[in-house]
């Protein structure tokens, strides 16, 4: 390792530690977060023109706007599944700006729990085994995993459904079990990209609320972007993407 990529690994550590002491710092802080793509014709299209944003623990925030305003592009370079253009992200007090792929994947294991629209639960294994693997995976004993993801479970009301795989469930009980997947190794950020578009009015709610409290309880900062405005009403903040921008909607 060069003596530039341990200057760097210590000073992320440095913060993450300092992060961890300070209950309200940031989960989430983009600074300038810009994100232009290359379309046909040597042409461009600026989606993301310098975002700034802070989410702190246990906040949930609202993102609305049209399709194709840059709602999915936000959630990508926040969860570090892209690299922004320009601009800074920062997630759970560790600036990624520096990192490299496998670092970023690695605090995106740790440290972010994603929600979309459709639940993506492996079709051959059961509730109880889709929410334990993610664990498995970071390193938590089979045991420990499986208590968890039952603790989940249970407590978003799917204590009889442990043992159903994904094509016997509903479309709610399906989502529910997406969420506790993504609440499974206790990130400090979830991002969740229309968590319930594919629900009907009263599945929509339910489902909404299971992860708004379990996302309150473990004190998780949320990112979600939704087109459904009764539900976004429901959120601390709530913010349109417009022309590229971030605009705050005053309730």
């Amino acid at each position: 390792m060069s003596k530039t990529a341990q200057l760097n690994r210590s000073q992320a550590l440095a913060a993450a530690e300092l992060a961890s002491h300070d209950a309200f710092a940031p989960v989430l802080s983009l600074r300038g977060v810009a994100r232009t793509y290359q379309t046909g014709g040597g042409r461009t299209l600026d989606v993301l023109k310098g975002v700034d944003l802070d989410i702190r623990p246990g906040e949930i925030v609202g993102l609305i706007g049209p399709s194709g305003s840059g709602k999915s592009s936000l959630l990508h370079a926040a969860g570090l599944l892209e690299h922004p253009t320009a601009g800074r992200v920062a997630v759970a007090g560790v600036d990624c700006t520096e990192l490299n792929d496998r670092a970023r994947s690695g605090l995106r294991l740790r440290s972010i729990g994603f929600v979309y629209q459709f639940h993506h639960l492996l079709a051959e294994f059961t509730a109880l085994d889709n929410v334990a693997l993610p664990q498995m995976i970071g390193g938590t004993p089979k045991a420990k995993a499986r208590a968890r993801a039952k603790e989940l479970l249970v407590r978003l009301g799917l204590g009889d459904r442990l043992a159903h795989q994904p094509a016997q469930l509903s479309g709610g009980e399906q989502q529910r079990v997406a969420i506790a997947r993504a609440l499974a190794n206790q990130p400090r950020l979830l991002l969740a990209d229309e968590p319930t578009g594919n629900l009907d009015t009263a599945t929509s709610g339910a489902v909404f609320q299971s992860l708004f409290d379990l996302a309150r309880i473990q004190g998780v900062g949320a990112l979600i972007a939704t087109h459904n405005m009764e539900l976004a009403g429901f959120m601390d903040r709530v913010f349109a993407i417009q022309d590229g921008h971030l605009v705050e909607r005053r309730r």
